[in-house]
């Protein structure tokens, strides 16, 4: 299937799932007369040992193909949960009913077309279509150091210094509208009514608890994303799910180069010198930064940002935060000073990236990415390279085709699970029917259990052929 009918097979409702023994990718049209609960058929001729062509089928035939598969991959030794835009837009339409800001273009005062050439060229060579917002402000802050450099042994007025000066200001402006529009997505989700946001809220701290309730024995969920806002911390503090993170203090939380093997323990009643792991920690890294990170006299701080502050102002303009203004905000790729403030940060971050999916018996799951990062998909693609690592890929559409040009690229198709679709990468779908529920491995093994030990010891059932024939029905 071309990258073309890819995206209109997506467009009318359409699915691709491939789990367990799947041989490739199967593609499911959505039936035209559903218009209650999603009935999806298999298109003519498709090859598939699970389910025939002429039949309908919902989720109750996809659930036993998706449940108990994604239940025993999350049960890998090392699991990471990867998640982009999609869960921000998810959480918030369940929320508001509308759309969340993207990050559309801008327009630079000074040097435009310069930037937006090479822009054009950045995003060609990375294989999308269009520059984005990030692009822009890369290429700004490459060009505002290169100008830098060429301005320092001129004179005051000379025209280097006038456009570095005025290419700064472009950027501390642009910076600040594009924090201002993060928190007002999270504005309209904290203010919206009562009913919906306790329902979105509820779907994302069920999404969450779903991989961060792993039993105290086994290593802790491997939490990254890619998203400026703050959502994942909101849905952490409802569910009560402790995130560890590389920042450490109190007031101000300073970002830490050395990353220490911390974690929360408790003891139990009665015993004493042996502590145990507490349940429901997650260690959290934001790839790209945060709207809520910022650059102060050589040290990345988290300051107290709250939850949709209508205005960032008032919370840098703070003692020992002199001279901060809105580029000294963390956001990938940020305007810092110097490079070195630049690379700080997302160096050590994406370090713990490579050095927490690149082990044996590795499991990630990807939710609302779209494999639009090169940088993160190198990774991704070093990790497929252990024979016992998998990787899990879970969207609700695949607009510009990079999910399925990933996939038959990294040719290591039995290591890749698909679930792409408005149903099976729904919120509320994948909540409701294919994922694993908080605490399965406990529950599930004890009652999986229990039923054998019943069945070994009651006597089976007869099936209907077993059964004997009435007196006088017997064969002559």
């Amino acid at each position: 299937m071309t990258v073309g009918e890819l995206k209109e097979h997506l467009k009318s409702g359409g699915q691709v799932l491939k789990t367990r023994d799947d041989h490739g990718p199967v593609f499911l049209n959505r039936t035209v007369e559903s218009t209650g609960p999603d009935l999806f058929t298999l298109p003519a001729g498709a090859q598939c040992s699970w389910a025939k062509s002429a039949e309908t089928f919902g989720p109750e035939r996809l659930r036993p193909r998706i449940e108990p598969w994604l239940t025993a991959l999350v049960q890998s030794e090392h699991l990471s949960l990867l998640v982009g835009s999609g869960l921000t837009h998810a959480v918030h339409w369940l929320g508001t009913g509308a759309g969340l800001p993207g990050m559309s273009g801008v327009t630079f005062q000074t040097l435009d077309d310069e930037i937006a050439g090479e822009v054009t060229r950045a995003a060609s060579a990375a294989g999308r279509e269009n520059g984005n917002f990030e692009d822009q402000i890369r290429v700004a802050n490459e060009l505002l150091r290169g100008l830098e450099i060429l301005a320092a042994p001129k004179e005051n007025d000379s025209e280097q210094k006038n456009q570095a000066s005025a290419l700064r200001s472009d950027l501390e402006g642009i910076l600040k509208s594009f924090a201002m529009s993060i928190l007002q997505g999270e504005r309209s989700l904290a203010e919206a009514e009562a009913t919906k946001r306790e329902d979105a809220f509820n779907y994302l701290t069920s999404f969450l608890l779903s991989f961060a309730s792993r039993a105290g024995t086994r290593e802790r969920l491997q939490l990254f994303t890619t998203n400026y806002d703050r959502f994942i911390e909101a849905g952490a503090d409802v569910a009560g799910l402790r995130l560890i993170d590389r920042f450490v203090g109190t007031l101000a939380p300073v970002f830490r180069a050395s990353r220490l093997d911390v974690d929360l323990h408790y003891n139990p009643p009665g015993i004493r010198g042996e502590p145990r792991y507490l349940e429901g920690v997650a260690r959290f890294t934001k790839l790209h930064g945060s709207v809520d990170w910022l650059a102060s006299d050589g040290a990345i701080r988290r300051i107290g940002l709250p939850f949709g502050a209508e205005d960032i102002r008032p919370f840098v303009a703070a003692p020992g935060l002199t001279g901060v203004d809105a580029s000294a905000l963390m956001i990938y790729p940020n305007a810092a000073k110097d490079r070195e403030t630049t690379a700080f940060p997302y160096v050590e971050l994406f370090r713990d990236f490579a050095a927490s999916i690149c082990r044996p018996n590795s499991t990630v799951v990807c939710y609302g990415y779209s494999f639009g990062d090169e940088h993160i998909n190198r990774v991704i693609e070093d990790m497929l390279t252990i024979p016992s690592a998998h990787l899990v890929v879970i969207a609700h559409g695949d607009p510009l085709g990079r999910i399925m040009r990933t996939y038959e690229r990294l040719g290591r198709h039995a290591q890749v699970t698909l679930l792409i679709g408005n149903h099976l990468g729904d919120l509320q779908a994948l909540v409701d029917h294919y994922l694993p529920k908080p605490a399965i491995d406990r529950t599930t093994f004890r009652m999986a259990e229990l039923l054998k030990a019943r069945w070994g010891t009651e006597p089976r059932p007869a099936t209907e052929s077993e059964v004997p024939p009435a007196s006088g029905e017997g064969s002559t």
